[in-house]
Order: structure tokens, then C-alpha cells, then sequence
């Protein structure tokens, strides 16, 4: 099935999940984690049905997983919130232009939103182009300058790259791209390949 045909399809079931079988006038829904493929996206089974919705935490980009601290970043998502009940918040709706899913606050209940604390930890960055909710990242970018002050988890490294640079890097080692070997992309361009 091309990539397009199950981007379609999976933004059509999100859409039709948040507007008809998810409680909440909110919005928010209930839901267990069964996956979590990076520090920053999670597969979430809502209610009683058996079908998962991957999502975006929303706000901020995780170390890829073949980037230092990529692999610290989706173990600490896995031991926070994997198997776990967890309260979904959407905050950006199926956006395939921007997610290819939809984007959401994540927290077990009763503890910190998984978005917040993996930056508290150092082990996301705000990403600037996908954070664009005042009330929302505000407190993350507050939150990720407490965390690099603190030198946490990867601000220990004295230049960390932010994954959207990271993945601009490798584009001129895929096939059939018209980049020169060793030139990369312009930082600051679409965050996500």
C-alpha cells in the first residue's frame, strides 16, 4: 500500500476515533500504551477497542534512535507509560503535513505529562517548528532551558544536534536524493523527513 494510502487511512480512523468513540467533551481520552516506537511517538489503544492510534507527543522531538542518547530517550517513554493507562490530550488534530498523525499531551494519571518530563530530563528538545501553542511551550521551552542550565541528560554534551538537523545529515546518504555527498539541508527546514 503506498505511504500516502496508509497515512489517509490511519488520519481517517484518528479523526473518526476522536469524534465519535472517545469520551470527553474535552477531548481527552483514555487509553493503554502498547508500543513505543521513539522517545517522542507511542502507539495508544483507546478504550475497549483493539486498534492503536500512534501518536506524537506534541511539542517536541527526541533524539532519532541512531543519535546519542535516541535509545535513553524511547527506554525512559517505554519504563514511564508502556503498558500503562494513560489520559491522551490532542492538541494538534491528524495533520499529515506536519505529523502524519495526530499530536497529543500523554500523562499516566497522576503524574507529570510525559511531553514536559522528558524535556525536564534532557531528553527532548521543543521543537520550533512543530510547537506553536503559547500556552504549551512556553512552559516547555522554560522547562528545556532549566534543563540544559542543569546540563540534564543530553545537554550534558557540550553541542547536542537537534534531531531535525540530525535527520537533514543522512538525507544526502539516501538513495535518489539530488544533494551533493556531504551537503545537508538547511537547518530550520521541515523538522520531519
Amino acid at each position: 500500500m503506498p505511504d500516502n494510502a496508509v497515512k489517509f487511512l490511519a488520519s481517517v480512523l484518528f479523526l473518526f476515533l476522536s469524534l465519535f468513540l472517545l469520551p470527553a467533551p474535552a477531548g481527552a481520552w483514555p487509553g493503554r500504551v502498547i508500543a513505543v516506537e521513539e522517545g517522542d511517538a507511542l502507539t495508544v489503544e483507546p478504550g475497549r477497542t483493539k486498534t492503536g492510534i500512534r501518536i506524537n507527543l506534541y511539542g517536541i522531538d527526541c533524539p532519532e534512535r541512531d543519535q546519542p542518547y535516541g535509545a535513553r530517550a524511547r527506554q525512559a517513554t517505554a519504563d514511564a507509560v508502556l503498558g500503562r493507562e494513560v489520559n491522551v490530550h490532542p492538541v494538534d488534530p491528524v495533520d499529515p503535513e506536519r505529523y502524519g498523525n495526530g499530536a497529543a499531551l500523554v500523562a499516566a494519571p497522576g503524574r507529570e505529562m510525559l511531553n514536559s518530563w522528558l524535556v525536564r530530563e534532557g531528553l527532548a528538545w521543543v521543537c520550533p517548528q512543530l510547537c506553536a501553542r503559547a500556552d504549551i511551550c512556553d512552559r516547555l521551552r522554560e522547562l528545556e532551558r532549566t534543563a540544559r542550565e542543569s546540563k540534564a541528560g543530553l545537554w550534558a554534551d557540550r553541542e547536542p544536534t537537534p534531531p531535525w538537523i540530525w535527520r537533514q545529515k543522512e538525507i544526502p546518504e539516501k538513495e535518489g536524493n539530488d544533494l551533493p555527498a556531504g551537503r545537508t539541508a538547511e537547518p530550520g527546514s521541515s523538522p520531519r523527513p
